[in-house]
């Protein structure tokens, strides 16, 4: 027969029920101090409630503040409750929910040195929760108990079912295998744990179904430095023989090939477990436990400054417990896979968090410390998403793969089984910052909510098949006691045919040997006929039996009969109870949509009021920022505004100036006019009567218009007479007198002079930085066809870039022009000679005044001069 696979427990769905969750259960517990004279931070207020005060040196460094805080939990238990106190409250629940095929998980949390392993341990005399569950299974299942290797686990985390048949050949393949057994709860137990599972209280779970066979199977595995090793892995070449060195921390033996970590698969049904890990089916508590114990001693412990033995890694021991229903006639195990349940039981004992600087832990115990730390912190998170989750809604995703520990375990805070937390503190006050953290935690996890798992279905045969068949057969045994059969043992085929056979009279010899023999065949014939009154003897009695068993089966029949109704009366109390418990649910379910219709309204109005406040805040942000633009607009405005006003009085103080100067100079140009008017009057008065004739003439050729030549003279042989040098408003600045190589030289008398000048013939940074004024001289062809000069200024100034630029604020123009020829004045045909000599420097005087110096207005030079020193009219 092939063997039947069973389904591990499918993760429920999410209810749509809000109802149907059930926060996480958390319980504290208080140890009790070491010393009566240490200090104490944590005192026990009520059942519920627990109060944390900072000691005193705590709040000296803290300036005196004193703050209490309670924090309250599911349950408390001070320092006098002892061990079955705490298993009746915490863990009697979850086995419960094991037979009935739930899962679910138990962990201890706390710092160091808190009694999370003596919690879950126990110590001699008085076990901890972990000898307590495995002894309530086993008082509970132990009669209906099936046969080793009935149920076999595969590598998958699934479980398959074999016949009894299979079973047997698997057990006795098993045997002659080389390998040590497992442990027999026939066995003499070691004495050094034999105290811890000597529970007396015989704790059992009331309703168990009698219809199902059940099959316990344990292991035990430790997370440590985040990789999962398991404990119940044989050794390659010898077991584990834990040695202590001097710093009392285990020592493993130099031939020993240390195990390799294990990794996490999920299944078909995306639970979790650890591949390839050992899985021992026991048939006792004891058995169970020595399994435990075996993998306790492989454990990683040290000595710490603050524990003796400190665990340093997270121990988990699962039960699983498989169990299949019995077939109709209650005899064999239903081999069909979708009736198999296989349901597990997690107990974590967690390894303390713990600060380095207390205890002072260097190199592996470091590193060790980190990771227990590490994987701890990774808990809390995942804690707290899925608070933040349920609380507000959100969708965050749960880190629970940051860490081993929570990864092996998501599938419960999904729904997959109860979950139970017990906070192991320690009151004296040197852990009073670890235990506030401690605190802080429990409170939080308690507002986490976990799904309900479902109900495991119902195989739909008749209850009461295990009863009925062992009736049966008690009362077979009966029978055939009274027949004379075995008593005590089940009777069998070939030894009621035996001795049915023999309570008949022997057959008389059969062999003939003569033919005249007349007395063998008629004692053969009496012999028969004694067989047959015999035989319809034993016939008239078996149909009385059968008539009598008859009876007694429709008697038995009545009474199940009765036992089905009144249990049918039961269930109908039963469903009565159910429906008014529905109906009160559907009300309570109604209730609950309108609250949360009016949630939802008023979470809408919420929205609403937020989205407004949003969009004013947006308003409000946009109108102060067009303020702020506003107003930085009118600063560069003003500043603009500013400068314009600057830059136009400015232009008009010198236009002011410029106009001042040329009346100045007019003026002047008058002046000097008036001047040389007298002069020459003088001169004619104090000239010789006969030089004092011919003046009229000559007064007459020079009022006479002079034209104005159209090119300089070729090689003016008189000297001009010398321009008066003006005197410059930046005469203690220096210049850059740029003049381009293609400058072509006048040759005249009249040349500007520029005063501390660097003559350069191409513009030079270094030149640049010497100078504050530019002068730059450019020559261009006139439209008369002369040379025309430009004298083009501008300021020197330095840029943000560290170089030099120039600002030109000034042009001046320079013309040369000479006249046709000398002017001579009329003589007679016999001139006289003192009078030409007279003639010709009046004539060299006309000439070198006929240059004439042009400029634009506003010059800082002024304007320029004429002949007979008469202004231009310039344009302003």
């Amino acid at each position: 027969m092939k063997a039947a696979r069973a389904k591990t427990p499918r993760r429920p769905k999410k209810p749509t029920n809000p109802t149907l969750k059930d926060p996480v259960g958390v319980y504290c517990r208080v140890r009790p101090l070491s010393r009566a004279d240490q200090e104490c931070c944590i005192e026990v207020i009520n059942d519920t409630t627990v109060q944390i005060h900072p000691p005193e040196g705590y709040r000296v460094f803290r300036n005196g503040e004193y703050r209490e805080t309670q924090y309250s939990f599911k349950e408390v238990f001070g320092t006098l409750v002892v061990q079955k106190e705490l298993f009746d409250v915490v863990a009697k629940p979850l086995v419960e929910d094991l037979i009935r095929g739930k899962n679910g998980l138990l962990f201890t949390y706390g710092v160091t040195g808190s009694g999370k392993t003596h919690t879950m341990t126990g110590s001699p005399g008085d076990g901890g929760l972990l000898p307590r569950c495995l002894a309530m299974i086993f008082n509970s299942i132990g009669p209906f108990q099936a046969k080793r290797f009935v149920f076999k686990l595969d590598d998958k985390n699934g479980v398959d079912v074999q016949s009894e048949v299979e079973a047997l050949l698997e057990r006795q393949r098993r045997e002659a295998l080389p390998v040590p057994k497992t442990p027999s709860g026939k066995r003499q137990l070691d004495p050094e744990f034999a105290d811890m599972i000597n529970v007396q209280d015989h704790c059992r779970v009331e309703e168990v179904d009698e219809d199902n066979v059940y099959g316990v199977f344990v292991s035990y595995i430790e997370i440590y430095n985040n990789y999962i090793y398991d404990l119940l892995e044989e050794a390659p070449f010898e077991s584990i023989k834990p040695k202590w060195n001097s710093c009392n921390t285990p020592v493993r033996n130099g031939d020993f090939v240390p195990p390799q970590s294990k990794i996490l698969r999920e299944d078909q049904n995306h639970n979790m477990y650890v591949t390839g890990c050992t899985e021992v089916e026991v048939k006792s508590t004891e058995e169970a436990f020595e399994v435990f114990w075996r993998g306790q001693k492989k454990r990683r412990i040290a000595n710490t400054q603050l524990n003796r033995e400190s665990s340093r890694s997270h121990s988990v021991f699962i039960i699983k417990l498989a169990q299949a229903p019995l077939d109709a006639d209650g005899d064999n195990v239903l081999q069909e896979k979708e009736q198999i349940t296989l349901s597990q039981l997690s107990l974590v004992d967690l390894a303390g968090s713990e600060r380095t600087n207390r205890t002072k832990a260097e190199g592996n115990r470091l590193r060790e410390a980190g990771n227990i730390n590490q994987s701890l912190m990774t808990l809390r998170t995942c804690i707290e998403v899925l608070r933040e989750n349920q609380l507000y809604g959100t969708n965050k995703m749960v880190p629970y793969r940051d860490s081993k520990l929570t990864h092996l375990f998501k599938n419960y805070f999904d729904g997959e089984g109860k979950v139970r937390m017990i906070v192991c503190v320690n009151p004296k006050a040197e852990d009073y910052e670890e235990s506030l953290q401690v605190m802080r935690f429990a409170e939080m996890t308690q507002e986490v909510e976990v799904a309900r798992p479902v109900d495991r279905p119902l195989c739909g045969l008749t209850p009461g098949r295990r009863l009925r068949n062992q009736a049966f057969r008690e009362e077979l045994s009966r029978k055939l006691e009274l027949r004379g059969g075995p008593i005590g043992a089940e009777p069998e085929e070939p030894s009621a045919a035996e001795l049915f056979f023999q309570s008949f009279p022997p057959l008389p010899s059969c062999e003939l040997l003569d033919i005249n023999d007349d007395q063998t065949l008629p004692k053969l014939i009496e012999a028969l006929e004694q067989r047959h009154k015999m035989r319809q003897m034993l016939a008239e009695e078996f149909s009385k039996n059968v008539l009598a068993f008859k009876t007694m089966l429709q008697e038995f029949d009545s009474s199940v009969a009765s036992k089905e109704n009144y249990i049918q009366g039961k269930l109908a109390e039963k469903e009565k109870t159910i429906t008014g418990q529905r109906t009160e649910m559907e009300r309570l379910e109604k209730k609950i949509k309108t609250l949360e219709y009016k949630i939802e309204i008023l979470e809408k109005t919420a929205t609403i009021y937020e989205e407004d406040k949003r969009n004013l805040q947006q308003e409000l942000e946009s109108k102060s920022q067009k303020l702020q633009r506003q107003a930085s607009d009118k600063r560069r405005l003003e500043a603009r505004l500013q400068g314009m006003v600057t830059e136009t009085s400015l232009k008009w103080e010198k236009e002011c100036e410029r106009r001042v100067a040329a009346k100045q100079l007019e003026m002047q140009n008058k002046l000097w006019v008036k001047d040389e008017k007298l002069k020459q009057l003088k001169a004619i008065v104090t000239e010789p009567r006969a030089e004092r004739l011919e003046r009229p003439s000559r007064e007459r050729e020079r009022e006479k218009p002079l034209p104005r030549s159209v090119s300089p003279s070729p090689a003016p042989s008189a000297p001009a007479a010398p321009l008066r040098p003006r005197r410059s408003r930046s005469a203690g600045e220096r210049w850059v007198d740029h003049r381009p190589p293609g400058h072509v030289p006048t040759e005249t008398l009249l040349q500007p002079r520029v005063p501390r000048a660097i003559t350069v013939d191409a513009p030079s940074e270094k030149a640049l930085a010497r100078c504050d004024r530019y002068l730059l001289t450019h020559q261009e062809l006139a439209s008369d066809g002369e040379i025309q000069t430009k004298l083009i200024k501008g300021d020197v100034f330095r840029t943000r870039g560290g170089g030099q630029a120039v600002q030109f604020t000034d042009i001046e123009t320079l013309k040369q022009e000479s006249p046709t020829g000398r002017k001579r004045r009329s003589s007679p045909p016999d001139p006289d000679p003192a009078g030409d000599a007279a003639d010709s420097e009046w004539t060299d005087v006309e000439t070198r005044c006929s240059v004439a110096v042009e400029m634009r207005a506003g010059s800082a030079l002024g304007p320029g001069y004429q002949h007979h020193a008469q202004p231009k009219r310039r344009k302003p």
